[in-house]
C-alpha cells in the first residue's frame, strides 16, 4: 500500500533516481572494487594493492636524469677535442715562428760574405753601407741571448751606452775648464784620450764576454767579465772622484773651479753626477750578473775546462803546435843522423 501513499501531484523532478535501489546496488559493488585509490602513495606503504592498476616491479628513474646522464661523456668528448684544437694551434703557431726565425737565418747565410758564407751578416755598430768601414759583430738579444738572461744583458749594453756618453760630456767639460785657465789642457787631452780608448775598450773587454757569457752559458766568459769589470768599477771610482790633470771632470776637480768660474765649474760637476751614477750602476750590476753566474751552475773548473778546449780547438794554436812537433821531430831526427 505504499504506492497509493504517494502524492500523485508531487513535483517528478524532486524524485533523485540515484536513489533507486538497483542503481545504489551498482554504485556500492564499484566502490568495494576500486576502494580509495590514491595515486600518489607507494605501494610499500600499503594504501593500495588491488590488481585494477598494475605497477611496475623495477622502479624507473625521471627522463631528465636519464637524458644528463647520456650527456654527461658527450660533454666532457666535446671538451678534451677543444683542448686539443687549442694546443695544435698552440704548436702550429710555434712552428710558424720556427720556421720564420730559420727563413732569417738562411736570408743571413746568403748574405754573409763569400769567403765564409755560413757565418752571420755582422749588424753592429749599425753603420750606413756605404761608410767604408763595416759592422765588427754580430748581435741579436731576442735571437741569441735566451730569456732569463735577456733583461740584464740589455741592461749591461745600457751602461755601456751611458758610460760613452758620460766619457764624451767629460771632454767637452775639459774643454770648457781649458778655455778659463790653459794649465789644464793636460786634462783636455787625457779626456780626448779616454773617450777613445775607453770606448771600444769597454765594449770588447767587458760588454761582450757578458753577452758570450749569456748567450752560450760560458763559465769562461763570466770569469773574464768578472775580471776585467772589477777594474773598470775601480776607474768609475778614480773618475768620479777627480783627480786633479788625470782628465776626469770629477768632484774635487769641479771644486777647485768653483772660484775661477761658476758656470764651468756647474758643468763639471753635472759630469761628475754622471761619474757617480756610473760607479753606483756599476756596482749594482756587477752583483746582479754574479747572482745570474750563480744560478747558472758555473764553476771555476768549468772556466777551466772551457778554456783548454777552446786553445785546443783554436785552428792557430794547432797550427803552431804543429809547425812546434815537426821542427823538434826534424832537429831530434838531423842529431840522430850525425
Amino acid at each position: 500500500m505504499s504506492g497509493f501513499d504517494s502524492n500523485p501531484f508531487a513535483d517528478p523532478m524532486d524524485v533523485n533516481p540515484f536513489q533507486d535501489a538497483s542503481v545504489t546496488q551498482a554504485t556500492s559493488r564499484v566502490d568495494d572494487n576500486v576502494g580509495e585509490y590514491n595515486p600518489f602513495s607507494s605501494p610499500e606503504m600499503g594504501q593500495h594493492s588491488g590488481t585494477t592498476i598494475p605497477i611496475s616491479a623495477a622502479p624507473s628513474q625521471p627522463a631528465v636524469l636519464q637524458t644528463s646522464v647520456e650527456q654527461n661523456p658527450k660533454a666532457k668528448a666535446a671538451a678534451a677535442q677543444a683542448n686539443l684544437i687549442k694546443q695544435q694551434e698552440e704548436l702550429e703557431r710555434k712552428a710558424a715562428e720556427l720556421e720564420r726565425k730559420e727563413q732569417e737565418l738562411e736570408n743571413r747565410r746568403q748574405a754573409g760574405s763569400a769567403s765564409n758564407p755560413g757565418a752571420k751578416e755582422n749588424n753592429w755598430p749599425p753603420l750606413p753601407r756605404f761608410f767604408p768601414i763595416k759592422p765588427c759583430f754580430y748581435q741579436n738579444f731576442e735571437e741569441e741571448i735566451p730569456e732569463d738572461y735577456r733583461r740584464m744583458c740589455k741592461r749591461m749594453y745600457y751602461l755601456w751606452m751611458f758610460h760613452s756618453a758620460t766619457l764624451f760630456l767629460n771632454v767637452l767639460a775639459c774643454l770648457a775648464c781649458f778655455t778659463i785657465d790653459s794649465n789644464y789642457g793636460v786634462d783636455f787631452g787625457l779626456a780626448i784620450l779616454w773617450f777613445i780608448l775607453f770606448t771600444p775598450v769597454a765594449f770588447v773587454c767587458w760588454y761582450r764576454p757578458v753577452y758570450k757569457a749569456f748567450r752560450s752559458d760560458s763559465s769562461f766568459s763570466f770569469f773574464f767579465f768578472f775580471f776585467v769589470f772589477f777594474f773598470q768599477v775601480a776607474v768609475y771610482i778614480i773618475q768620479t772622484v777627480g783627480i786633479p790633470h788625470w782628465g776626469n771632470s770629477g768632484w774635487i776637480t769641479s771644486i777647485t773651479i768653483i772660484n775661477t768660474n761658476l758656470a764651468v765649474a756647474v758643468v763639471m760637476m753635472v759630469v761628475a753626477g754622471f761619474f757617480t751614477v756610473n760607479s753606483v750602476l756599476a756596482v749594482i750590476l756587477l752583483k746582479m750578473v754574479h747572482s745570474k753566474y750563480r744560478n747558472t751552475g758555473a764553476s771555476f773548473t768549468k772556466a777551466q775546462q772551457e778554456f783548454s778546449q777552446g786553445v785546443l780547438s783554436n785552428r792557430t794554436v794547432q797550427n803552431a803546435a804543429t809547425s812546434a812537433a815537426t821542427s823538434a821531430a826534424q832537429g831530434a831526427f838531423g842529431r840522430s843522423q850525425n
